[in-house]
C-alpha cells in the first residue's frame, strides 16, 4: 500500500519517459494565485530525495524561489542595471567597465550559491600585480554590492564576499603637494595668465576646494558682507567695494548637484588674492557682454559659455605648472588641494580646522591622504623634555 507523504514534505515519483526520479514541492504562490513548484531529479530515489531535502531546507531558510542556476554574472548585471540609480553616466560607465573586464570573466560563471570565500580570495590575489589597491577595492565593492542585492532578493543565503580581506595591489601613482616656493611661483604665474585661469588656480591653491566644486560654482554663491544691510549678499548685487568676501561651496558637478558629503557643504571666507582674481574675471566677462559667463551663471565656463570639463581644467592647470618649471603630466588639479592642506599644516593650523576647511568627514582622511607636510616633524615632545631636563 502506498503511503502518502505529509503536507510540506513534497513528492517523489518515477518518470518513465526520463527514466529518473522526480522530486517536487510547492514553495509558494504567485500574486495571481498560481502555485510555485520547485523540482529536482536524480537517477536514484535516494539522490532525488536528498535534492528534495535541500529544496525544503532552502524553503525553511526563506530561499525557496532562488534558482539553482543563478550565477554571479546574473547578480552583477542585475546590480548594474538596478543598483546605480541617481549615479552619473560617467560613474555607471566606470562600474560597468570594471565589471565587464575584471569581475564577470573571472567569477561570472560560478553559481552564486556555490561561490566561496576561497573563490573570492584567489580572484583578488590574481589581480594584485595588475591593479592598484584602489582598483581592487572597487572590483571587490562591485561584487560585494551585487551579492548583497541578491541576498535582499532571496537569491543566496549569505554574502561570502563581505568576509574577504582586500589585498594590497601594485603601487599606484603617489599623490603629492607643492612646496611653499613652488606654490608661490605658480600663484605668481597664474596672476599673469588670462582671468579665468588665474582665478581657477588661485582659488584651488588658496581655499582648497575640490575641482568638481569649483566647476559648479555660481556667481550667486560668491558673496560679500554688506555693512549697511548687515547681510551676506551676492557680489553681482552688492559689488566689490566691501571688506569681507566668501563663497558658498554648496554644489558640485555630481549627478544631482550635491557636494560629495554633507560636511563638504560649507561656506569659506576668501583671501584677498582670491577676491582680486574673481573681480578680474567678472570684469572680463562683463566686457564681453556676458559671453564668457556660463549659461547658468557659472563662474568658470568655456569660451562658448558651457560648463568646464575635467579635461578643460587639467589642460589649463598644466600650462601654469609647466611655466613654473615642473612637468605638467606629473601633476593633477586635485594636488592643488593637497598642497592647500600641507601648507596650512606646515604653518601650524590645527588639523581639525583644516579638515573643516576642506569639507572632510573627520581628520583621518586629511591626515593620511591629503597632508604632505614639508616639515613632518612633531616637535612638542622634544621641546617639552628640553624644558623639563634642560637642553
Amino acid at each position: 500500500m502506498t503511503i502518502r507523504r505529509s503536507r510540506g514534505d513534497g513528492g517523489l515519483h518515477w518518470d518513465e519517459t526520463r527514466e529518473r526520479w522526480i522530486a517536487s514541492v510547492t514553495v509558494g504562490y504567485t500574486p495571481a494565485g498560481k502555485r510555485i513548484v520547485k523540482k529536482a531529479s536524480g537517477k536514484s530515489k535516494t539522490e532525488a530525495k536528498d535534492k528534495l531535502k535541500e529544496i525544503i531546507r532552502d524553503y525553511d531558510d526563506g530561499l525557496a524561489i532562488a534558482p539553482a542556476n543563478y550565477t554571479v554574472t546574473d547578480a552583477v548585471k542585475y546590480w548594474l542595471q538596478h543598483g546605480l540609480a541617481g549615479r552619473s553616466a560617467t560613474t555607471v560607465k566606470m562600474y560597468t567597465t570594471y565589471a565587464d573586464k575584471h569581475v564577470i570573466p573571472a567569477v561570472g560563471a560560478r553559481k552564486l550559491r556555490d561561490l566561496s570565500v576561497e573563490d573570492v580570495d584567489r580572484w583578488l590575489a590574481s589581480k594584485t600585480d595588475e591593479l592598484s589597491t584602489r582598483s581592487l577595492k572597487l572590483i571587490h565593492g562591485i561584487l560585494n554590492r551585487s551579492v548583497k542585492s541578491a541576498m535582499r532578493r532571496d537569491k543566496v543565503k549569505r554574502n561570502v564576499v563581505d568576509l574577504c580581506e582586500i589585498p594590497d595591489g601594485r603601487e599606484g601613482r603617489t599623490s603629492k603637494a607643492l612646496t611653499l616656493a613652488q606654490a608661490g611661483s605658480i600663484i605668481a604665474l597664474a596672476e599673469q595668465a588670462n582671468p579665468r585661469m588665474r582665478a581657477y588656480v588661485v582659488l584651488s591653491l588658496l581655499i582648497g576646494a575640490r575641482t568638481e566644486e569649483l566647476r559648479a560654482l555660481l556667481w550667486s554663491h560668491v558673496v560679500a558682507f554688506d555693512e549697511e544691510r548687515k547681510a551676506w549678499l551676492p557680489v553681482t548685487e552688492t559689488g566689490w567695494e566691501n571688506e569681507q568676501f566668501a563663497i558658498y561651496v554648496w554644489r558640485s558637478v555630481r549627478q544631482k548637484g550635491d557636494t560629495k558629503t554633507v560636511k563638504s557643504r560649507r561656506s569659506l571666507k576668501l583671501p584677498r588674492r582670491c577676491v582680486e582674481a574673481l573681480r578680474a574675471l567678472r570684469e572680463e566677462q562683463e566686457k564681453t557682454g556676458g559671453k564668457l559667463s556660463g549659461t547658468e551663471g557659472l563662474v568658470f565656463s568655456t569660451l562658448k559659455g558651457t560648463a568646464m570639463s575635467a579635461g578643460n581644467v587639467r589642460r589649463d592647470v598644466r600650462k601654469i605648472i609647466e611655466k613654473a618649471g615642473l612637468r605638467g603630466t606629473d601633476w593633477t588639479p586635485r594636488e592643488m588641494r593637497h598642497s592647500f592642506v600641507s601648507l596650512l599644516s606646515d604653518s601650524g593650523v590645527p588639523i581639525e580646522d583644516i579638515s573643516r576647511l576642506v569639507g572632510h568627514r573627520n581628520t583621518v582622511v586629511t591626515e593620511t591622504v591629503y597632508r604632505k607636510q614639508i616639515r613632518p616633524v612633531l616637535m612638542q615632545g622634544a621641546e617639552a623634555m628640553d624644558d623639563i631636563f634642560g637642553s
